[in-house]
């Protein structure tokens, strides 16, 4: 099983990717590895941060999709009605734009350091857009 580390702002977390669940998306991502960001607070979707990336392309489709993520998980929406984008969900989350409801793909997993999620989220609300690098272990 694939380890990963996410560094986000003055937090660690472990994780691992869920290559039985998204192997496509697993596999684009780790194409861009280390991936490096900056994480702000959503809009619209409640308690999750995101990384906007703009027109990039993953190549890759819906697979193991869903609008609700669980705090720790991660998930990469690949475009199309709104931008490409990352979120973490760190408490309730209904993942939507201004369009309406989207779903992104589940692809990561936080596996420890949870304890320190729903700071991390509160950081990037009150503080402001905080850095974020996945690598790989």
């Amino acid at each position: 099983m694939s380890q990963l580390i996410v560094h986000a702002g003055d937090f660690v977390f472990q994780a691992r990717f869920e290559e039985q669940l998204a192997p496509k998306t697993v596999a684009a991502f780790r194409k861009a590895m280390p991936f490096e960001s900056q994480a702000i607070h959503v809009r619209w979707s409640g308690e999750g941060v995101w990384m906007p990336l703009g027109d990039l392309d993953f190549g890759v489709t819906y697979e193991n999709h869903t609008s609700y993520p669980a705090p720790g998980q991660i998930i990469l929406y690949p475009g199309g009605i709104s931008e490409t984008e990352i979120l973490l969900a760190y408490g309730g989350v209904h993942f939507a734009s201004k369009m309406g409801q989207l779903a992104g793909n589940h692809f990561v997993t936080l596996t420890s350091g949870l304890e320190n999620l729903a700071t991390f989220g509160k950081t990037v609300l009150w503080k402001g857009a905080q850095k974020i690098r996945f690598e790989e272990v």
